[in-house]
């Protein structure tokens, strides 16, 4: 992609999700994913039906009248977003490649965390760490990241969640939320995520294709893995090979679900032909 189509592409993402940050999500956000805690605002009068116990009683005796205390959400937060980025990436049908869908997702997430002021990360893994971008604030910022989103190569492959699990927990210190977006085909990685679920408010978004989930009758065909590169021939007119098939399928989505559930972490299922707006509607509105 030349650089006049990447701009082109990177606006279209930023006019449609900027648009649901700011009518959908900003709000549900806001309320989903609440502040470090209350900070001091200001002095105020008692008004009748203030809570009592939060009069100002050194104001209250200097001005022999009664003065509250007022607290407000301390709201500043980090984001992180954690992105496999390894072969499967460009796997699609229906129009929509994986890293199309997953650029929308991570631009509507960030816009509405740039709306309520927080700081925007990002972590590009495959089985190593690709990229880090250390969070901040404001649109250009945001806009670097959809155009890494876009057009990042990465260097390897494979996919490994322990060890971004691992970064994560070595350059965020203090708490955040966090999204990792994958389809999440990676082992040995739930005593990492329990860890960093202790710490951090961490949600799974598994993306996936409809045409994932089982294999039609083909008769003898030649697939590719896009991770490991390897070529095989498999014969899609037996039932076993079907079944076998579809049955690893749902027991890496099981494995998925069962690891985030029992680490206190939430989880998001998005084929990539279903309405990414509905999904995290949805799941922000049933925290």
């Amino acid at each position: 992609m030349d650089t006049k189509d990447l701009l082109k592409k990177v606006r279209k993402i930023e006019i449609k999700t900027r648009r649901l940050s700011d009518h959908i999500f900003g709000g549900e956000y806001h309320s989903t994913f609440k502040g470090k805690g209350m900070t001091f605002s200001e002095v105020r009068q008692y008004q009748i039906g203030d809570d009592v116990r939060a009069i100002d009683w050194n104001v209250t005796a200097r001005y022999n009248e009664p003065f509250i205390k007022v607290f407000e959400e301390e709201r500043e937060q980090t984001l992180m977003l954690m992105v496999d980025v390894s072969g499967s990436k460009f796997f699609g049908t229906n129009n929509v490649f994986k890293n199309e869908y997953v650029t929308e997702i991570a631009a509507t997430l960030s816009f509405s965390a740039n709306k309520n002021n927080d700081k925007i990360g990002l972590i590009l893994f495959t089985d190593i760490i690709e990229l880090y971008i250390p969070p901040k604030k404001g649109k250009i910022h945001i806009l670097r990241i959809i155009r890494e989103l876009l057009e990042f190569k990465p260097l390897n492959k494979k996919t490994d969640i322990h060890s971004a699990l691992k970064f994560l927990s070595n350059i965020q210190k203090n708490k955040s939320i966090v999204f990792i977006i994958s389809d999440f085909i990676s082992e040995d990685y739930f005593k990492s995520l329990k860890i960093s679920s202790s710490k951090h408010d961490i949600t799974g978004i598994r993306i996936f294709d409809k045409s994932e989930e089982s294999i039609p009758n083909l008769g003898v065909i030649e697939v590719l893995d896009n991770e490991t590169g390897i070529r095989s021939t498999i014969n899609t007119s037996s039932s076993k090979v079907r079944s076998s098939y579809q049955n690893q399928y749902l027991l890496n989505v099981k494995t998925f679900e069962s690891n985030f559930k029992r680490s206190g972490a939430g989880v998001i299922n998005c084929g990539t032909d279903d309405s990414y707006v509905k999904k995290l509607l949805g799941y922000f509105k049933n925290r």
